[in-house]
């Protein structure tokens, strides 16, 4: 994205020297304990956990490792995009809206403020403390929303509190712009920001305004709007901003910062049932230097976290890269890659090297077992324990024992982690046989983590394919050194056909230009808790989006999209591509321009290349990726193009055909052009409709 009109972003820099702040600061991971108090004892159905499983839950919900230190800096240097501080005070998004608006999950004993605090800021106030236990030092303070914490900036010092305006702060992009602004609080992020979600089976009366009884720690927030929350400046007109407003709810693109060239937002799914997922998982070869500072073997059952399976290292090393993806260590992690823009080579964030200059690296690998031992203790929420849930199943025991039947013959050999034993053959009619049987059991579904945790290629599946096409984690690329070799071999896609939105006569045949080994492939994903957390698909495009945690708002979300998932016909096939729903222009605000072309900037302050015409599919120029010898040509044409249809005032048609011109360019620097979001997986869809119907009763009960 962006790549042929900024060459001039974010250069890397030298690894020489590189510590993180508590290095630097000459502190030890015994400088940051952790916290051992069960303070969040109401969550999660007030289950029962050992100290251990209680230390991952608070580090889960509080440990931000550092990266108030990259948040900040993302504030003052990304486009004037990124600001938390802003998107947290009350005039921006307020409280009571919060979760409508954003998807954000506000903290018990806060409410809106009454007034603005000592800098101008309305954040929330607290009307009760947190749980005793809690080092402000360590996890800085409560912000009033979950999984965001505030920290006292060490730069603000009394020139920068001179001026300082909270006001301005807020409403003039001159002064919010400026990089040498220096806020009064860097803002933390911990996992719980995306993971925390109203509890399927305890829902908040108003989702606004829950108990802690009523949160779960790592159902996933199906309902966040990540570009609200984590770009709120973004500002109506740009193409960004037309790229985020199209983002599903709920969904999490988290290799837009280490960019892989892709529009790939991916569903932020439930963490149930870690202990059947390792169980179950495939051994896979790691290679001599991964994750050395967890002692990993060579080789291990690793089970897979992302949608594509490419964090196959194991449970420790999948939360030790997301923690890195969010900022921890980001004095390093940022030389390994150029944000946001991309264009140079990347090269791995290595392991080794954090462990020895990162203290925030040593203390989050101290705590990666005890996020692990948590996790393996959550089980899946029921309908039939939600309030009004009962109502929603059939009490038809003929229907239910069909279902059970059409499950076990066209489902269960991809989604039960209960398979057949050898020697029975998988997708035979002795394995078939077994299954029918083996679902009949009253404990079938008991800790059935409802997928073989097994990667299929994409050609298999036949879902959108951008997710499954990132390379972050091939060989010499940034997350090299959390994909097992495994993984990093397998082998690449064969050659597919998408649907081509220019001349819909013609498919597009595509193949990746590099033959990369290990992208192309989708591992099964988990049934569990699938009455509880549509849309579906791995970016939520099958199905519409409630909003509603409510148990009638999430079965008219599950409703909607199993039908859609059964009949085809039902699914909005061409109009589910993703598209500009305004005329936009590719800019930059002129803060953050190489001074030589601050002047280019119009009188509203940015920098603009042509425009788009509304109605432009979104991944036409998000999936950019052009090869070096293609870069300058592409930027020419794609330029000279918008120019055309900016100066020219063309109507909307003829912008349309104008952009048409450079299609063939930018469809043979598109990484992948594959447009429909909510076409593939059609297993099931041949079934008689009174099988689908049974079935689906027998998935509600998942």
């Amino acid at each position: 994205m962006y790549a042929f009109v900024l060459p001039f972003a974010f250069l890397g820099c030298s690894r020489r020297s590189i510590v993180d702040e508590a290095r630097a600061a000459g502190l030890t991971p015994a400088d940051f304990p952790e916290v051992t108090a069960n303070i969040f004892e109401p969550m999660d159905g007030g289950i029962q956990l050992s100290s251990e499983e209680i230390m991952g839950r608070n580090t889960w919900i509080l440990w931000s490792a550092g990266n108030d230190h990259f948040w900040n800096e993302a504030a003052q240097d990304s486009f004037g995009w990124v600001d938390l501080l802003k998107m947290l005070d009350n005039r921006k998004y307020p409280r009571t809206q919060r979760f409508n608006i954003l998807g954000l999950i506000n903290q018990p004993g806060f409410q809106a403020p009454a007034k603005a605090d000592k800098f101008g800021l309305m954040l929330d106030e607290q009307t009760a403390p947190e749980p005793a236990g809690i080092d402000e030092k360590v996890y800085g303070k409560p912000s009033g929303v979950i999984g965001f914490r505030l920290f006292p900036n060490p730069e603000f010092n009394e020139e920068a509190r001179q001026k300082w305006d909270g006001n301005r702060f807020l409403n003039d992009p001159g002064y919010y712009n400026d990089k040498r602004l220096v806020r009064p609080y860097r803002v933390g992020v911990a996992c719980a920001a995306c993971h925390v979600a109203p509890n399927p089976d305890k829902p908040p009366l108003d989702p606004n305004n829950p108990a802690w009884e009523n949160l779960a720690s790592a159902i996933g927030n199906q309902y966040i709007s990540e570009g609200k929350v984590f770009a709120c400046n973004v500002e109506e007109g740009g193409f960004f901003y037309e790229e985020l407003r199209t983002q599903p709810r709920g969904t999490s693109d988290t290799s837009r910062i280490a960019t892989d060239h892709l529009n790939n937002p991916s569903s932020i799914r439930p963490l149930f049932l870690i202990g059947e997922r390792e169980r179950i998982a495939a051994t896979e070869t790691l290679g001599p230097d991964l994750l050395a500072s967890l002692g990993q073997q060579h080789e291990m059952p690793a089970p897979h976290i992302l949608k594509d399976g490419a964090d196959s290292v194991g449970i420790p090393g999948a939360v030790l890269r997301v923690y890195v993806n969010i900022g921890m260590f980001s004095e390093y992690w940022l030389t390994r890659h150029k944000r946001l823009v991309g264009l140079s080579p990347q090269q791995p964030f290595e392991t080794a090297y954090a462990q020895e200059n990162s203290v925030y690296w040593q203390a989050t690998v101290q705590r990666a077992g005890h996020i692990a031992a948590f996790f393996r203790k959550l089980q899946p929420f029921h309908l039939i324990d939600a309030p009004g849930g009962k109502g929603y199943i059939t009490a038809d025991d003929k229907v239910m024992a069909r279902g059970k039947a059409v499950f076990a013959e066209n489902c269960a050999s991809c989604h039960s982690s209960k398979q057949p034993p050898p020697p029975i053959a998988p997708g035979s009619d002795e394995a078939k046989a077994w299954f029918r049987a083996a679902v009949l059991e009253p404990d079938f579904l008991e800790n059935n983590f409802l997928s073989n945790d097994r990667r299929y290629p994409l050609i298999t599946i036949g879902t959108n394919s951008a997710r499954a096409f990132g390379t972050n984690a091939i060989a010499g690329h940034v997350w090299d050194n959390f994909s097992s070799q495994t993984y990093k071999d397998l082998s690449p896609p064969d050659e597919l056909e998408f649907y081509n939105p220019f001349a819909p006569a013609n498919q597009i045949r595509f193949k990746p230009k590099e033959k990369h080994t290990g992208p192309g492939y989708y591992r099964v994903p988990s049934l569990v808790n699938i009455w509880s957390s549509a849309p579906f698909f791995h970016n939520n495009s099958l199905g519409k989006f409630t909003g509603d945690p409510s148990v009638p708002g999430r079965m008219a979300a599950f409703q909607d999209a199993i039908e859609k998932l059964l009949w085809p016909e039902k699914r909005l096939g061409k109009e589910s591509i993703l598209r500009t729903q305004e005329e936009c222009t590719l800019r930059l605000r002129r803060e953050f321009l190489p001074e030589p072309l601050q002047g280019l900037a119009d009188a509203s302050g940015y920098l603009q290349i042509g425009h788009i015409p509304k109605g432009t599919p979104i991944n036409l120029i998000a999936n950019l990726e052009p090869e070096p010898s293609e870069l300058v040509p592409l930027a020419g044409k794609l330029s000279a193009t918008l120019v055309i249809i900016s100066k020219s005032g063309l109507s909307p048609e003829a912008s349309a055909k104008e952009l048409l011109k450079a299609v063939p360019e930018l469809l043979a620097a598109n990484k992948c052009p594959d447009f429909i979001e909510d076409e593939g997986h059609y297993f099931g869809t041949n079934l008689s409709d009174a099988d689908k119907q049974a079935l689906i009763e027998f998935i509600k009960t998942f």
